[in-house]
């Protein structure tokens, strides 16, 4: 191991010499008023796009998927077997150094994140069961998140796992998904018109805020910062949501799930919360020795907002063919029923 370096005085040892590329814009930036500033804007936007999802859910069918606990058992699954093992064999694969590993094993054992269930409103997903699973993967994550850590991370990090994880930030994360959800729920059941508003409001809200964070973090931080990470991390930022979303379907597949529940359990699987990825980074390690690492959550966000996209289109190509298809077979079987008999 090397000492004096790569030890700092919080205890976090990584078990290689932390990279000798500039990081300097890195403190600078996290440490600002203006990061700061950027962090509560996202938290409420957050917060009020929950409010709009909340005002998607039916208690009825909120209900049932309380009581049968297969959406608590795929959260569990997905986010706590699937991801942090995706995560780990792709930084064994690629050969990822200490740093990196780290980075791309943090984002792999985070629980699921608010852009899943978004997306799932895109695709006519099963809205009730995509936020069960977030709430029970928030709540899950409290244990078993340092549990993967503990399992996983050995081959890159000797200290205490229980130290790198912010609980104030998970609990944090918790209530922000819970209170919104309540608040959309109780907005739909008394008023359904101020609640599509609301929806609408939230969706577009969120977009345009995606956007301006990408293009100032990019401006703050881009050319630079981003030409420090090997195209190893890029690779891995790539195939990291694409195995999930493809492994979430499969389970999905395996457990017997209608279409709908499908993909909300594929995109569960797939989308991390990297806002508490980034937390956990900056919390736990100092800003100098993971340099270029602290863009990973930005890249895996990019990355599985891209793939989704994709799958969103895909599905809309195909739900558009399909009322096409629909609508001749029921043309034609009009015009047979109307033939005169002789």
């Amino acid at each position: 191991c090397v000492s004096g370096e790569g030890e700092e005085a919080d205890g976090t040892e990584l078990m290689a010499a932390p990279p000798t590329e500039p990081s300097h814009l890195v403190p600078a930036f996290w440490d600002s008023p203006l990061s700061h500033g950027i962090n509560v804007f996202v938290g409420l936007v957050l917060c009020f796009t929950m409010l709009g999802l909340g005002c998607t859910v039916e208690i009825s069918q909120l209900g049932e998927h309380i009581r049968r606990p297969v959406g608590v058992l795929l959260a569990l699954v997905c986010q706590f077997v699937i991801m942090p093992l995706v995560a780990f064999l792709l930084a064994l694969a690629f050969s990822l150094d200490d740093v990196a590993a780290m980075a791309v094993l943090l984002c792999g054992c985070c629980p699921g994140g608010n852009l899943s269930n978004i997306m799932c409103l895109l695709v006519n997903g099963e809205m009730n069961l995509s936020i069960v699973m977030t709430i029970s993967s928030t709540l899950l994550a409290l244990v078993l998140m340092p549990l993967c850590l503990w399992i996983y991370s050995r081959a890159w990090i000797n200290t205490p796992v229980v130290n790198l994880m912010p609980f104030g930030a998970i609990i944090l994360t918790l209530c922000s998904t819970l209170i919104p959800i309540g608040l959309g729920v109780m907005l739909r059941y008394r008023c359904t018109r101020v609640a599509d508003i609301v929806l609408k409001v939230s969706l577009w809200s969120l977009l345009v805020t995606l956007v301006l964070l990408f293009i100032l973090t990019g401006a703050m931080l881009g050319p630079e910062l981003l030409s420090t990470i090997p195209p190893s991390v890029y690779v891995v930022a790539v195939l990291m949501p694409l195995c999930g979303y493809a492994a979430g379907y499969g389970l999905a597949v395996l457990f017997d799930l209608p279409p709908s529940s499908r993909r909300s359990v594929s995109l569960e699987t797939g989308c991390q919360n990297v806002q508490l990825c980034t937390a956990i980074l900056k919390l736990a390690f100092p800003p100098q020795l993971m340099g270029g690492m602290y863009m990973f959550p930005l890249l895996y966000a990019l990355f599985q907002a891209a793939e989704a996209g994709l799958f969103i289109l895909n599905h809309t190509k195909s739900f558009v063919f399909q009322r096409r298809v629909h609508s001749f077979v029921g043309n034609k079987y009009f015009v047979v029923k109307k033939k005169p008999t002789k």
